[in-house]
């Protein structure tokens, strides 16, 4: 007798519709796991065996083979032990039928309940995307998978329970995607992470300008100053005047992160902030592996990358940036696969202008030799930062703001008005692909920043006398976009240009 169960295998964030085909034969018993399974699906035979005896079902005394199809796709991890025990009891003749649409995802216990599994997220869009109707997985994931709408999600707790349902003795009562929506939402919103607030850095009016900048328009942005002048202060505020994430860009954080912990919120309804130190691998950032996950810039997607001290990473580490800040995107390739993680981040980072920190200081006196100077600012390539948009000096604190403990603009206060220019983006991009202005294409510049003659002689003039690149200009002219969508500006006039030209130099 043949059995065929469907489950989900994941390449990277994509999902493959796997057939777990189980037949039995008379012979000496033994229990075979085929189709390019690595050690993990192989164990599964162990906890399948063990799982259904202690639940009371009778495991045949027969030859068995599973095949998992198509045999010629690497097969890992143990979200297949619920499938495989399904089309044992169902070629044993001890499940008569079997739902004709749905998909059996999660790991077994040695008692037969059933643990957490990761990327439960990427499994649920994946049933839905395959055609089928039903989803059989862990209860521990279950309300983050019955996000997905259109699908019925069945919470397990054991096999003997999903024996039970599947028999018609004893229902399982599917998930309601709305009520499990709004719960999320509500506890997401109870428990967002709390960042410093604008008003706690003092002074620097000029570095703050261009947070708001850089957060209205998801612009990369680089604070260079004096060692204590509040540069890491000011990027770790940037994630508090950010708008709140849609539903759906929510969906895209949590699949992501579901893919790496299968112990986390049920919905990631804020921006992620992720901070790497300066030891990082360049497999840390980008994602990798033998079974490729995320790295660092893909976790950050839809948010905050955060490289302190920018010239203590390696080299080779950082110009792994360079192809992801263009393309929004991380491709991983293998043997076997190619994988492709999103990476659309903010890339925020901050420097000092030497190893001592104080070249160009007016109180303090550099100990550094220029050699010394050039040789720590070479750390950094070229090419990398023409990608970064927009480059602020944070100078030294005036003593009478630190005294006075002056305080400036909130959080709130600016996150209104960064929200207005995210509004105005969002409408004028409504039939494209991006979503901010950091995101337009050629062709998107040349219809959505036009300049005026007088700005078109000023650029004119820049372009001969500073030397900008294309790839330089074309970032000042989504700068400028961005500066006059927070003054409500439909065209890009003389002084939104030359504010977007003077964070270039």
């Amino acid at each position: 007798m043949l059995a065929k169960i469907v489950s989900v295998a994941h390449l990277g964030l994509n999902a493959q519709k796997i057939e777990v085909e189980t037949d039995m034969s008379n012979g000496l018993p033994g229990f075979l796991v085929v189709g390019l399974a690595n050690k993990a699906v192989d164990e599964s035979k162990e906890r399948v065996r063990s799982s259904i005896k202690n639940s009371s079902l009778n495991f045949p005394s027969k030859r068995i083979t599973v095949n998992l199809a198509p045999a010629d796709l690497p097969k890992n991890g143990s979200c297949f032990d619920l499938a495989i025990a399904v089309g044992i009891l169902a070629c044993s003749g001890q499940i008569a039928t079997l739902p004709p649409h749905a998909v059996y995802y999660g790991e077994l216990a040695l008692d037969g309940s059933t643990q957490p599994t990761l990327a439960c997220l990427a499994t649920a869009i994946a049933t839905k995307e395959i055609g089928c109707t039903e989803l059989f997985i862990p209860h521990h994931n279950a309300e983050q998978a019955a996000l997905v709408p259109d699908i019925h999600v069945y919470p397990v707790q054991s096999l003997l329970q999903l024996y039970k349902h599947l028999i018609g003795e004893e229902r399982i009562i599917p998930l309601d995607p709305l009520s499990i929506r709004a719960d999320a939402t509500n506890i997401s919103s109870d428990t967002k992470r709390t960042y410093p607030d604008m008003a706690e850095v003092y002074g620097q009016e000029q570095a703050k300008r261009a947070a708001e900048i850089a957060a209205a328009g998801n612009h990369n942005i680089l604070f260079s100053g004096p060692p204590g002048s509040g540069k890491t202060l000011l990027a770790k505020s940037l994630p508090s005047i950010l708008p709140a994430p849609e539903f759906s860009e929510q969906l895209e954080i949590t699949r992501i992160h579901s893919l790496v912990s299968d112990e986390m919120p049920t919905l990631l309804a804020t921006r992620p902030f992720r901070s790497p130190h300066h030891t990082a691998s360049s497999i840390a950032l980008t994602g990798g592996g033998q079974w490729p996950k995320p790295g660092e810039i893909s976790l950050a997607h839809r948010g905050i990358l955060f490289l302190d001290e920018l010239p203590e990473f390696p080299r080779n580490v950082l110009e792994v940036l360079r192809q992801p800040l263009e393309e929004k995107s991380v491709t991983i390739a293998r043997a076997t696969a190619t994988y492709k993680f999103p990476a659309n981040f903010m890339l925020v980072t901050t420097q000092n202008p030497c190893p001592c920190g104080y070249s160009g200081d007016p109180l303090m006196q550099c100990q550094c030799s220029p050699s010394q100077v050039q040789r720590y600012q070479h750390k950094v390539s070229g090419p990398l930062l023409d990608r970064i948009d927009i480059k602020v000096h944070v100078g030294r604190i005036k003593n009478e703001d630190i005294l006075a403990q002056r305080k400036s603009e909130s959080s709130a206060k600016i996150a209104t008005r960064v929200s207005a220019a995210r509004t105005i983006q969002i409408e004028r991009l409504r039939n494209s692909a991006s979503r901010t202005n950091s995101e337009l294409s050629n062709a998107e510049i040349k219809q959505h920043c036009g300049l005026n003659d007088d700005t078109q002689a000023l650029a004119n003039q820049a372009l001969s006398q500073l030397r900008l690149s294309a790839r330089s200009f074309m970032r000042v002219l989504k700068v400028g976009r961005t500066i006059a969508d927070l003054d409500s500006s439909e065209q890009i006039e003389i002084q939104h240009f030359s504010e977007a030209l003077q964070y270039r130099l």
